[in-house]
């Protein structure tokens, strides 16, 4: 019986480089037989620091080259304008039919190098408004743990990069193959990319204080119905110049944010007190129990009763 090829990983360890970003890749793919893995560097970039110490690569941007994979782990600051000659490599590599693959902030390296433009992805929630500011083409997808776009594929933080790696090995080898290394790495053998992230808070921050006002109204009254007619005359404002300030101060519509903001209060309930979940959706204002369970797992990925579960004391 003739052998099987591994597939060729590299791992591209920039500047930078965040240690556990960097070690999920290593760890899911350099345990498993049907994986080879390289680390590698730009060595003209000069050392790499990653936290507390310096990363030794076992090659350059060279092993890009013969890469089947790229996997390319965030970095501290992902603001920071990755080394031209590492973007270089990622755009060939890309070219040539390499699979793209990016963990956390990862995915600024990607959209550095043009390859996530009018594509979904997805990255740490923290950093989702500053990739869309910066690379407005791409479809982010905050609330996503990771996102699978074929030959590009992006995760959110840490335990999310363990969930897109199991879910690489699951699409080229099998659930067999995946669930194996899910033992081995102690973690859940599967979560949908579709699964939101837990993140702090739906409801978007504001750029102005102009209607500061009617948003603590909205916030004083989430139980009760609220209509957009009702919100532009408290501000004194015709209802479209009322709703072009609003979008213009938290990038979403009055109903959107009413709706973050009526999950975000739903979730400390759930979190912090004992309410049933029939009176959380009465306080909340999302509607009649099924309505609430509905808007609620549309925006978290998960039911209530399974939110509170994991997060009620």
């Amino acid at each position: 019986m003739t052998a099987i090829e591994a597939h060729r990983v590299a791992v591209l360890a920039l500047p930078g480089v965040l240690p556990l970003d960097l070690g999920i890749p290593v760890q899911a793919f350099g345990s498993d037989p049907h994986y080879e893995v390289t680390v590698c560097t730009d060595p003209a970039a000069g050392p790499v620091r990653s936290g507390w110490f310096t990363v030794a690569a076992d090659a350059g941007l060279e092993a890009l080259e013969g890469a089947g994979t790229v996997v390319v782990p965030g970095c501290q600051d992902p603001e920071e304008p990755p080394p031209a000659a590492a973007l270089a490599a990622i755009r060939s590599a890309h070219a040539r039919g390499a699979r793209l693959v990016s963990i956390c902030t990862g995915a600024f390296v990607l959209a550095a190098a043009g390859l996530l433009d009018g594509r979904p992805a997805t990255t740490h929630w923290l950093d989702a408004a500053a990739l869309q500011r910066r690379y407005p083409r791409i479809d982010v997808r905050p609330n996503r743990l990771y996102v699978d776009d074929g030959d590009v594929l992006t995760s959110a933080g840490v335990t999310a990069g363990v969930d897109l790696c199991l879910h690489v090995i699951r699409r080229d080898f099998g659930a067999a193959a995946a669930n194996a290394r899910a033992r081995a790495l102690v973690a859940p053998p599967q979560r949908p990319g579709g699964q939101a992230q837990f993140i702090d808070r739906f409801r978007p921050p504001a750029r102005g204080e102009e209607l500061a006002p009617v948003r603590a109204v909205m916030l004083d009254n989430l139980a009760r119905r609220q209509t957009v007619d009702e919100l532009a005359q408290h501000a004194h404002m015709s209802r479209r110049t009322f709703i072009r300030r609003f979008q213009q101060e938290t990038d979403t519509s009055p109903m959107a944010w009413l709706t973050a903001a009526r999950i975000d209060w739903a979730r400390e309930l759930l979190e912090t007190t004992t309410t049933p979940v029939e009176q959380v959706a009465r306080l909340s204002g999302l509607g009649s129990p099924a309505a609430f369970r509905a808007a609620f797992h549309r925006h978290v990925g998960t039911s209530p009763a399974d939110y509170r579960a994991t997060f009620r004391a």
